[in-house]
């Protein structure tokens, strides 16, 4: 089936005060989404930060303990640069990370503990835009992020969590998936892409095994032709993409 077109993105809802973003890697909301998370805590929004594993399989020449502790550096240093100063890891195996029970209940309890109101994941889906393989880790933390949504609110699912005091919260109005193929709101990136691309910088040492191209024009080139690129369907301003699921 073809996933429906829209030509203009109207903007992502705003009357929320919190958000909770879990994705499965450090770097992942770097990749186009920070300019939006940005311009939500200029606006006085809480935004905290939940990741799966700590990306310690992502650097081929370092092996993975040592590469754990320095991208979940980067990531703290990265997410202080959009306003963001709480980062949890739920130390899942990077690269291996499977769908399932476990790493729902996880989810579910960072939403019951921090109650947001929008959650944001990352492509859940197989490929990026129907030509790239999207890899495993993502699918499996979006997947379970959009089901958890739902989890949370369910004192009968996972009821070791109100055990351990974690009440159920069924105040999940939204989950916006960046990096979707099939987008269906915005965010104005304008005033937070600067910032966007020095906290993706902030993954240097990441960056500097992925590419030989000097780090900041990198970071510079690909996060301002994302937000370009999405910017033509949101009245010509730079933008992020979500797809947004209601609840």
């Amino acid at each position: 089936m073809t996933e429906p077109t829209i030509s203009q993105l109207p903007p992502l809802p705003d009357d929320w005060r919190r958000a909770l973003a879990v994705v499965a890697h450090p770097d992942d909301l770097e990749y186009g989404c920070a300019a939006a998370i940005a311009a939500w805590t200029d606006a006085g929004r809480e935004v905290s930060y939940v990741l799966a594993t700590r990306g310690e399989a992502g650097i081929d020449t370092l092996e993975p303990g040592a590469c754990g502790l320095l991208r979940e550096r980067e990531q703290r240093a990265s997410a202080a640069v959009v306003g963001v100063s709480e980062v949890v890891f739920l130390d899942h195996a990077d690269g291996v990370i499977e769908y399932g029970p476990a790493l729902r209940r996880d989810i579910a309890a960072a939403i019951r503990r921090y109650r947001p109101e929008l959650v944001v994941t990352l492509n859940h889906r197989d490929t990026w835009d129907g030509t790239a393989w999207n890899t495993p880790d993502h699918v499996a933390v979006g997947r379970a992020t959009l089901d958890a949504a739902g989890d949370a609110g369910n004192r009968w699912i996972f009821p070791e969590l109100t055990e351990q005091g974690l009440e159920p919260w069924d105040g999940v109005r939204w989950v916006a998936v960046a990096g979707s193929s099939a987008p269906t709101h915005a965010v104005d990136a304008t005033a937070g892409l600067e910032r966007a691309v020095r906290s993706l910088l902030e993954h240097r040492t990441y960056i500097e095994a992925l590419t030989d191209e000097d780090p900041e024009t990198y970071a510079r080139t690909l996060l301002t032709g994302f937000a370009e690129e999405t910017g033509k369907r949101f009245g010509n301003r730079p933008a992020v993409a979500f797809e947004l699921f209601p609840r």
